[in-house]
């Protein structure tokens, strides 16, 4: 490709790299010159213009973005792409789910060649329907074939769209008294209908392991939440204690996530079930999130998955907390 100023007659046919003001219209960066074009400049005393003409073996920067754009998708389901226009495509999610990305094939792409750009979502972020997953930009207004080619190839199938692949959830709270009785439900009913799920039952029982263990075997929904009316702060406290006394298995207590360090997860006879902190009643974003997205959309979640959530899992600061270490005097 070749960019710069032209004389107006060699103008005809390339891309107009600034945009213009003519007889009171504007003639838009990135419009194709036209003979008509040209006449109004002259008459309006232009002389020369600033362009990009392509030449044999370049590609028009919405040609590439859609290759690009088309490779990144791959054969993944549930994702759509926008019409390509100047120079971009955006990859939009038919539904809910989790974003899943190859993150190395997605920065070899990007370093093919400084023109051609991939930006996306972090991994497993959560997205809702219409949500972006990602955003192909060429920058310049043509790009050889052959660099299209290769960014293309080495960003093949490296986004894919996670949808749930359960519907129901069975939410167990314990009780105590004087505790926080069913506040709650209605935040993780939302995070459930975020993910086109469905809260099948809601059953309250004592803060005792035998009852909530009697509650686990016979809880009808894919997934199953507890949400103890006291904190659960050890991995045999009540609520995992009760998993093991039911059969199941404690895969993790405790994330690197803040909101959500309470947090454990587990199954029960291939039943994912989640112990959800008390700070999940509040409907803002929280490491239940992180966790209950992957679960919902058959995403394995292991203990060294959970372990590294630390990097980015600060989400929210709390002013209330106290921080002892800022009393004392700065060195």
């Amino acid at each position: 490709m070749k960019f710069g100023p032209v004389p107006l007659a060699e103008a005809e046919g390339a891309v107009l790299a600034h945009s213009l003001r003519l007889d009171g219209a504007r003639l838009r960066k990135g419009h194709v010159v036209e003979a008509g074009d040209i006449l109004r400049l002259r008459a309006a005393g232009v002389t020369e213009i600033t362009v990009a003409r392509l030449e044999p073996g370049d590609m028009h920067e919405d040609a590439a973005a859609l290759a690009l754009a088309s490779a990144l998708r791959g054969e993944a389901c549930g994702i759509t792409l926008s019409a390509p226009f100047t120079g971009r495509v955006n990859l939009i999610a038919e539904g809910p789910g989790v974003v899943v990305l190859d993150a190395a094939r997605i920065n070899d792409a990007n370093a093919v060649d400084p023109m051609a750009t991939l930006a996306t979502v972090a991994p497993f972020h959560q997205i809702h329907a219409g949500g972006m997953i990602a955003t192909v930009k060429i920058i310049s207004y043509a790009l050889p074939e052959t660099a299209v080619a290769r960014a293309a190839e080495a960003a093949r199938g490296a986004a894919k769209l996670a949808r749930p692949v359960h519907g129901t959830a069975t939410l167990i709270l314990t009780e105590i008294p004087g505790g926080p009785g069913d506040k709650g439900v209605t935040a993780i009913n939302t995070r459930l209908k975020a993910l086109d799920m469905r809260l099948a039952e809601t059953r309250g029982v004592p803060h005792e392991e035998s009852a909530l263990a009697r509650a686990l075997t016979s809880a009808t929904g894919d997934i199953v939440l507890i949400l103890t009316g006291s904190a659960t702060s050890d991995p045999f406290d009540t609520a995992p204690a009760a998993l093991r006394l039911a059969g199941g298995r404690v895969e993790r207590f405790g994330m690197p996530v803040d909101p959500g360090n309470l947090l454990f997860l587990g199954d029960l006879a291939g039943k994912p079930v989640i112990g959800l902190p008390g700070s999940a009643r509040s409907p803002v974003l929280h490491g239940a999130d992180w966790v209950l997205s992957r679960v919902a959309c058959g995403i394995p979640v292991t203990s060294a998955d959970i372990a590294a959530m630390g990097v980015g899992g600060l989400l929210k600061e709390i002013p209330t907390r106290p921080q002892p270490r800022e009393r004392r005097p700065r060195i």
